[in-house]
């Protein structure tokens, strides 16, 4: 929904959070009017925090984007955990932390099939932390980029102390396109994207990144490996 040049639209996630912090307010009204305001106050957080707006998705198919909203914490250069079927050969993983306040619907960096989804129970550290991406919570897909399957990526969910819930709209073996929405994560979390082999990233440390809009890579331009462990 638009009203006034201003997109509303809100995930269906949301509606009953919506609803509940409505529905109290509306009690809590009868017994104090400053309950009632704190209770509208909570459902307007709500309507605010699962907000879903429009993006404008590159069609370029060599183009991966990036898969949620925030900003780039971490650009590694490294060997994939065994567990996520990636091989054993270097590549770039790009860490964006969402803050409370960011968009947190997670929109699909890439077209592909869908070969593996992955869930990993863990801690609930704070996003920010590099560490993050190996004890926290997390779920993580892998997709062969363009359907072809010598050319795989991945990206993860991970939850932060305030995020405990992952939701994961896709399923293995599902045929994906880019920029279509296949979860979300609350309430404060962080995305792991693993590039495929060869390619460099096209972001910065700091960057803020939209998802479905932000270019994190362009597949068609590849480079040699470089050396284990380099950060840029």
């Amino acid at each position: 929904m638009v009203f006034c040049g201003v997109d509303f639209s809100i995930h269906k996630e949301g509606f009953r959070f919506i609803a509940a912090g409505a529905a109290f307010s509306f009690i809590f009204l009868f017994f104090s009017t400053t309950l009632a305001w704190f209770g509208l106050i909570l459902t307007a957080f709500c309507a605010f925090f699962f907000r879903n707006p429009k993006r404008a998705v590159p069609t370029d198919p060599n183009l991966i984007v990036s898969p949620a909203d925030g900003k780039i914490v971490g650009i590694n250069f490294e060997t994939p955990a065994p567990e996520l079927g990636l091989g054993t050969e270097q590549r770039y993983r790009i860490s964006i932390c969402l803050s409370i306040l960011n968009v947190h619907v997670n929109r699909l960096p890439v077209s592909g099939k869908v070969t593996n989804i992955i869930y990993q129970p863990g801690s609930f550290l704070n996003a920010s932390l590099d560490k993050a991406s190996v004890f926290n919570e997390k779920n993580t897909v892998v997709v062969e980029v363009n359907n072809e399957s010598e050319n795989l990526m991945a990206f993860s969910q991970i939850a932060g102390v305030i995020a405990r819930r992952i939701v994961c709209e896709i399923h293995e073996g599902q045929k994906v396109n880019k920029g279509e929405i296949f979860g979300l994560i609350r309430f404060g979390s962080r995305c792991d994207v693993w590039l495929p082999v060869g390619t460099i990233p096209q972001v910065i440390m700091g960057q803020t990144t939209i998802s479905g809009e932000t270019i994190l890579t362009d597949i068609s331009i590849k480079k040699g490996a470089l050396k284990e462990g380099t950060i840029i």
